[in-house]
């Protein structure tokens, strides 16, 4: 009988190779979070499952803090909501003194349940309905304008409820980062941002209390940070100067990257991104060198998420199954799929066993659970054979994930808060069949 024709298949191995810097490859187990066995946190609470690490949220907040209170005099951290609005881990932030930046009625909903006073709540985004403004002009928050039709409904509203609004401007600008992030706000150079400015002044129901801007997501570059704070700042100036109105603060926004690797880079992220000392830098030096009168300097405001939070968190899965593909590349189908992992379409994660595993790495493709084609964890990484029912951990998860993940083919997971005793809490319960179609109804006549 002839015997079936199998394609050849050439491997590499990786076994004791160095990367392409030279150095050594290996892929280091991550057996404990924070001294909790990653092994006996499964038998607890199943797979998958996600980790916060309270140890790890306060450390870095207070590096952040140090870096740029011992460069500048007014500082004041406003939490980013829609990075991560856990309720366990806003108060977290908001014990270590944060503010809390909201984007919707629903955030500013979550602020207010968790606590914040009225006046500690930054209203941003471009589509605040008049209830939502309304309520914000009541509480004394602070309302951050997107665009003209917003500030004439602003005016209109203030007029109804016989109450002065405390206003600030978003501002887009040319810092040199390619796209410019121009569809919030109002332009600096074509005059946008001062023409507002001059408009909420001749109101008497507006108080400009501030200036903003948010230049654009995961910022490697510290000097795009220093242009947007010298633009900010010189609107700063010239408000002073031709109104004799100090604004009360200048929110720089937030976009710092957390050390994440991105798609497509060459550099591991941890090897490139800035450090908070260095953000703080370029930022405080443009607002202490501007033209601003050193006895009105505005409070330095921060709306940092992601590189607050991404360190914190971890997600825990377990193998399904290996196989190989019809090129003959090694798989890895787990239980860790896109609909929870939302970052996998920007980063490439870093990936760890859970136990010892053999040195011999072999390039292998991640996949998870669901029935779509797009659901890859990681298109290509050099892996050690993870046999089925072995578990793994994928670090840097904290932001973004647990608020733009969707309910889709599986049910989400649970969530657990690892306090500084080490204690585990579960913030958030897995979903079931009531809390998916729990809002559902059905007609009589399907009944």
């Amino acid at each position: 009988m002839k015997k079936p024709f199998e394609r050849p298949l050439i491997k590499k191995i990786r076994a004791g190779m160095p990367s392409k810097f030279g150095m050594s490859v290996q892929t280091d187990p991550v057996t404990h979070i924070e001294n909790t066995s990653v092994a006996d946190i499964v038998k607890q609470y199943g797979s998958p499952v996600f980790v916060i690490s309270e140890k790890s949220i306060r450390e870095t907040f207070r590096e952040a803090k140090r870096a740029f209170e011992t460069r500048y005099p007014k500082v004041q951290f406003a939490w980013s909501y829609k990075t991560n609005y856990l309720d366990s881990v806003c108060r977290i932030f908001h014990q270590e003194g944060s503010w809390a930046e909201v984007v919707s009625g629903f955030e500013y909903e979550k602020a207010v349940k968790n606590n914040v006073p009225g006046s500690q709540i930054i209203f941003n985004g471009p589509g605040k309905s008049d209830e939502e403004i309304i309520t914000a002009i009541e509480n004394d928050s602070f309302i951050h304008i997107d665009h003209f039709d917003e500030l004439y409904t602003i005016i209109s509203l203030t007029k109804r409820i016989g109450k002065k609004a405390k206003v600030a401007i978003r501002v887009n600008m040319d810092t040199g980062i390619y796209p410019m992030w121009d569809r919030f706000g109002f332009n600096y150079e074509n005059g946008e941002a001062w023409d507002a400015i001059n408009r909420i002044m001749m109101d008497g129901n507006l108080e400009l209390v501030g200036l903003h801007t948010h230049i654009g997501t995961y910022i490697l570059s510290t000097d795009a940070y220093r242009i947007a704070m010298s633009k900010l700042a010189d609107l700063a100036y010239r408000t002073d100067k031709k109104h004799n109105k100090a604004v009360k603060y200048i929110d720089i926004g937030g976009g710092f990257a957390s050390k994440n690797t991105l798609k497509g880079a060459y550099y591991q992220g941890r090897d490139v991104v800035p450090g908070f000392d260095e953000y703080a830098e370029a930022i405080t030096s443009a607002l202490v060198n501007s033209e601003i009168n050193p006895s009105k300097l505005p409070m330095l405001i921060l709306e940092t998420g992601r590189a607050l939070i991404d360190e914190a968190g971890y997600l825990i899965g377990t193998v399904l199954a290996n196989k190989r593909l019809a090129d003959g590349r090694r798989s890895t189908i787990t239980d860790t799929g896109v609909n929870m992992l939302f970052t996998s379409f920007w980063y490439d994660h870093e990936l760890h066993p859970a136990k010892p595993t053999s040195d011999h790495l072999e390039e292998t493709t991640i996949y998870g659970p669901l029935c779509m084609n797009i659901d890859v964890v990681r298109n290509a990484i050099a892996f050690p054979l993870l046999k089925k029912g072995d578990n793994f951990v994928i670090k840097r998860v904290g932001a973004y994930n647990m608020t733009q993940w969707m309910q889709f083919i599986t049910y989400r997971p649970k969530i657990v808060l690892i306090d500084q005793k080490n204690k585990l809490h579960v913030i958030r319960e897995s979903e079931n069949l009531q809390t998916v179609a729990g809002l559902e109804n059905l007609p009589d006549h399907l009944l």
